[in-house]
């Protein structure tokens, strides 16, 4: 069994490879206020991501997206939408839920085929 860690960490690693698919998750980082802007910093740290792991956003299979309020869910679609190819839209749940840090508004979760 070979699994491949990258950057990891005691409590995770940055994105964990097996058999040619890519799991890892992200969070806002800095001081992004509203959801379009912590949306927009997640999308740019997953294409950082997936790069890292040898992929693209045209590979991602799925996302889990967990957000605070869906109040916010249109201004989070916007941004998502414009950030995808056209036919490149992962299968995608999203779900209401208290995130670990209160100024967080969204994090997701990203599963990705790794190309090789």
């Amino acid at each position: 069994m070979n699994i491949e860690r990258i950057n990891p960490q005691v409590r995770w690693s940055d994105v964990t490879i097996y058999n040619g698919i890519a799991h890892f998750v992200e969070v806002p980082e800095g001081d992004a206020a509203d959801m379009a802007a912590q949306a927009r910093q997640i999308l740019a740290q997953a294409e950082a991501t997936l790069a890292r792991a040898g992929t693209d956003k045209r590979s991602l299979l799925s996302a889990t997206i967990y957000i605070t309020n869906f109040a916010n869910l249109a201004a989070f679609n916007e941004v998502w939408d414009a950030w995808l190819p056209e036919g490149c839209a992962p299968s995608r749940a999203c779900v209401r839920v208290e995130l670990a840090d209160p100024s967080w508004l969204v994090e997701i979760a990203f599963v990705a085929a790794v190309k090789g």
